[in-house]
């Protein structure tokens, strides 16, 4: 089976179909998305300004990112879920929009770039935690990570504009 093949698939099925024809549908999944990614975006944020030593100073980044990473999960996990609702009614049309295949490519980006903080930068923690301005790794990678989120929002609004359906 071929990407063309699935693709066609999934917007032709009934729950694409659905999403597509129902006036109240897309925009209530398309509301859903955005608060869920306003939820990513402000967790993820909080923990990169107190990676950049700019907010929440007398906890230590363990606490902050502790206290915040299971909303970030479950955030992320719904805007995936409303997101590939939102893919499956004009998949083609999406895989077309350079925004949309721009932002897929930032949040896989922004993944590695947290997997590269916690899997190298955050190795000696526990010798930096309580530092009101962390190592410059972690600074780094707190200021990468704002920026790449940044953009994908950016992307994430223009394919709203730049997307042509119909």
């Amino acid at each position: 089976m071929s990407l063309t093949d699935l693709i066609a698939i999934l917007e032709g099925s009934g729950l694409a179909d659905r999403i597509r024809e129902n006036d109240n549908l897309f925009p209530l999944i398309e509301s859903i998305h955005v608060v869920a990614i306003s939820l990513v975006i402000g967790s993820i944020f909080a923990v990169d300004l107190r990676l950049l030593g700019l907010a929440w100073t007398r906890r230590t980044a363990s606490q902050v990112t502790n206290g915040i990473v299971p909303l970030t999960w479950v955030a992320f996990v719904c805007a995936v879920g409303s997101g590939g609702l939102l893919f499956i009614s004009h998949a083609a049309k999406y895989l077309e929009n350079t925004y949309f295949d721009s932002k897929l490519s930032l949040i896989a980006v922004a993944g590695i770039n947290m997997l590269a903080f916690h899997f190298i930068g955050a190795r000696d923690q526990a010798r930096w935690d309580a530092q009101i301005r962390p190592p410059l790794k972690a600074r780094a990678a707190g200021g990468l990570s704002i920026a790449l989120w940044v953009a994908v929002v950016a992307c994430g609004r223009w394919i709203g504009f730049t997307m042509k359906v119909g």
